[in-house]
């Protein structure tokens, strides 16, 4: 049995997303899985429950012209053999509606095509997808990279520095989602760490800095002996796996620019302190990675 049983594909029309349909149809059609798309029509107009009866009906009818539009194309799909609804809606909160079709439908995969946000607008307002990276209860897909429509390369990156049962659990959660993609795409998967020892980190885990050349080899040692293990639980091969030292963004942004990477699989952001301002290692790699992201 197929890992995906039913899809949900979240389209904003007023974004070019031929790509992501693109890619959300390859996914379905090799999972033989159904395909929900949503096509949210964001509300500028907050007082438009006050206008007259002739605005809403102008507003019914665009409404009605897209959806026709998207029925088109879904019925192409339809012939061709894969199993697509459709449904276009207005939306005055894109965040709580996104939200509500996943508690309603429980999809296996949120997908949705990445929004970039330049970074003066992240200072002030938290962007959609960081939103739904930290809320909705299923992983999320954000497609990102413009070719092929299915993935022939994934990465997944975990974190065996968060030897918490949380972080355990969420490694093994990483791994198990990158495994099932990557069987689902007939892609090579590869697993990747990227342990960070400079002086922040350290101090974080409480060591003075006189003492970082004492502990920084012990500690490096340590932890790629706990990623081999890990890599061992899962029977990744040796030649699939990656310790490499450096800051997390950095060291991914640096692979997916050196390897030919479709799919970076990574944990669902946990925003404390100044992450929920600034964002997470996950949030930030949105924009610094060419590559479709997959976080659980």
């Amino acid at each position: 049995m197929s890992h995906y049983q039913r899809l949900l594909l979240i389209m904003r029309p007023m974004l070019h997303q031929a790509v992501a349909l693109e890619q959300a149809v390859a996914l379905a059609r090799s999972a033989s899985a159904s395909l929900h798309i949503v096509a949210l029509l964001e509300s500028l107009d907050k007082l438009w429950l006050l206008e007259s009866g002739k605005h809403q009906a102008e507003r019914e009818a665009y409404r009605l012209a897209q959806h026709e539009q998207l029925e088109a194309q879904a019925n192409a799909l339809r012939a061709s053999g894969v199993q697509v609804t459709t449904e276009v809606a207005w939306s005055n909160d894109l965040q709580d509606d996104i939200l509500q079709h996943v508690l309603e439908m429980q999809p296996d995969l949120l997908l949705k095509q990445v929004e970039h946000e330049p970074a003066l607008k992240r200072a002030f307002f938290t962007p959609l997808d960081w939103q739904l990276l930290r809320h909705c209860p299923v992983p999320v897909y954000l497609l990102g990279a413009s070719q092929p429509a299915l993935p022939r390369h994934i990465v997944a990156a975990v974190d065996v520095a968060d030897t918490s049962p949380e972080g355990q659990a969420r490694n093994d959660s990483i791994v198990q989602q990158a495994g099932a993609l990557a069987l689902q795409t007939g892609a090579q998967l590869d697993l990747l760490h990227a342990c960070d020892l400079s002086m922040a980190y350290m101090g974080d885990m409480g060591y003075a800095a006189w003492a970082i050349g004492d502990i920084a080899e012990p500690m490096r040692q340590a932890l790629e002996d706990d990623f081999r293990k890990l890599a061992e639980r899962f029977g990744a091969p040796p030649q699939r796996c990656h310790f490499v030292l450096g800051r997390p963004v950095a060291v991914l942004s640096a692979y997916v620019e050196s390897q030919p990477v479709e799919v970076l699989v990574l944990g669902r952001p946990i925003a404390r302190g100044l992450d929920r301002l600034f964002g997470s290692t996950t949030e930030h790699v949105l924009y610094q990675v060419p590559c479709n992201i997959l976080v659980v």
